[in-house]
């Protein structure tokens, strides 16, 4: 059990240094660069005065989850062979190059438009087809969608499963990137979802040694420290974006740690931000068609509205922070009802 949180603890710090550290380097050099955020000519006047802020700064936590992963998960992954945090990382890092491709497609173009929303699409699709087969194969995952609180299990046929999960995850992976548009909004509300995960990933390695869990666990909390050393930079008034490098890494990792843990249906607890976001957006998108132009929101997504309602983006910061910190420790406790100690 020591060991356990020794080996948490020594991620969170690591992952807070390296983010922190990098910050004070990548931030400058960005702006030497003209990497700069291209604002929406539809969203808020008064945030085009963050026209030109760096991006691409999810490089930070990003750093920090990648070098604390194979610095401290080395000996189980490589003497080992405990593949499942190494698979998480890689499908967060597709995802995240994904992310990458697209800000240096806005940066190149010097507007908000990168890839297409269908090259985004089909490149999401593949990498989480991928990661779920991998899942499969190294023993991970099952087809049994377990639902929190209530103790039931629906067993579904693995195609049917594949496309479920395809769908959760690249629905999940945009939710987080439609967060992404306050100053430190999307880093806030994951923060307590990555301790949600640190937590379950421990609680399933102490309770009965779950493969693959102590290593998540470590990533978890790695991720953890990266987005608060982020925050030092990323908190309003931001000094830098995360950008789609950050967000879809963001994203990526969260899901990647929800199956991992085979309790993707926990993504409606712990992601209930990222999905309130996303309904906004769509309620105003198919209210908007079909009523040729009328609005139920000041502007979508949710942030937007509440924003022009008069919301700072500090209030904004703390109260879905705090919101996503609620449902995620009403979270573990359908964790303990999945995974009993022994």
């Amino acid at each position: 059990m020591d060991l356990v949180f020794v080996k948490i603890g020594a991620a969170v710090i690591l992952g807070f240094v390296i983010s922190a550290l990098l910050g004070k380097v990548l931030v400058p050099a960005l702006r030497r660069l003209k990497a700069g955020q291209s604002i929406k000519e539809d969203g808020p006047t008064w945030h085009m005065t963050k026209q030109g802020t760096p991006t691409m700064g999810g490089l930070m936590f990003i750093a920090a989850a990648v070098v604390s992963v194979l610095v401290i998960n080395a000996r189980s992954i490589f003497m080992e062979g405990d593949f499942t945090s190494l698979v998480v990382l890689l499908f967060a890092l597709v995802l995240g190059l994904i992310g990458f491709l697209d800000d240096y497609a806005k940066i190149k173009k010097k507007e908000n438009t990168g890839l297409t929303a269908s090259q985004k699409f089909l490149l999401q699709l593949a990498a989480a087809i991928l990661f779920i087969v991998i899942l499969r194969k190294i023993g991970i995952l099952s087809p049994n969608l377990y639902v929190p609180f209530f103790g039931a299990e629906w067993k579904l046929p693995w195609v049917v499963y594949m496309i479920f999960a395809a769908l959760v995850i690249t629905g999940t992976v945009n939710a987080v990137n439609i967060t992404d548009g306050v100053d430190g909004l999307a880093s806030g509300v994951t923060l307590p979802v990555c301790a949600f995960f640190t937590a379950a990933f421990a609680y399933g390695q102490i309770s009965w040694q779950r493969q693959g869990s102590l290593g998540m666990a470590v990533m978890a909390g790695a991720l953890f420290g990266g987005l608060i050393g982020f925050l030092l930079y990323n908190f309003h008034p931001a000094k830098v974006f995360m950008g789609d490098t950050g967000s879809l890494f963001l994203g990526g990792a969260v899901c990647g740690m929800a199956f991992a843990l085979d309790l993707p249906l926990i993504l409606i607890l712990v992601g209930i931000i990222y999905i309130v976001e996303t309904l906004s957006d769509i309620i105003q998108i198919v209210y908007f068609k079909a009523t040729h132009g009328k609005r139920i929101f000041r502007m979508a997504p949710l942030h937007h509205h509440l924003e022009m309602g008069g919301w700072s983006e500090k209030k904004l910061f703390f109260v879905f922070t705090g919101i996503s910190l609620v449902f995620c420790i009403l979270a573990f406790f359908g964790v303990m009802g999945r995974f009993p100690a022994l």
